[in-house]
């Protein structure tokens, strides 16, 4: 089992910049993919970002790649959402996520852990 609790969110003027943080603790963070979904209100949760549990791969939505940069200590047992140049259409509650087996997955359903979402606003 691992419990993820999420951090950092907020309200930001467009344009603005945010760094979303997820700490996990119980099994051995390093086995653990990990990635950021979000989701708005009335709409689907869909995919954000993803990283392997090396931290030597991503993958990004193309509504965010460019502006958005997942990362992971698994020293800290920590993974992280940078996010530069935001939109109003980034807001949406973010959640990090986590799946025991291989590959970056952009399917919600795949995940095995969820942490409980952090608000993020981005005002025009």
């Amino acid at each position: 089992q691992v419990l993820l609790v999420e951090s950092g969110g907020g309200l930001v003027q467009a344009g603005g910049s945010l760094r979303l943080s997820c700490t996990a603790s119980g099994r051995t963070f390093s086995s653990v993919a990990m990635a950021w979904f979000r989701q708005a209100p009335g709409k689907e949760r869909e995919f954000v970002a993803a990283i392997t549990r090396s931290g030597g791969g991503t993958y990004y939505a193309d509504s965010v790649k460019g502006r958005f940069t997942i990362s992971r200590d698994n020293a800290k047992n920590a993974v992280y959402l940078q996010m530069n140049s935001l939109k109003p259409e980034d807001t949406a509650v973010y959640y990090c996520a986590g799946r025991t087996a291989v590959g970056l997955i952009t399917n919600p359903g795949r995940y095995d852990y969820w942490g409980q979402g952090t608000q993020v606003t981005v005002s025009s």
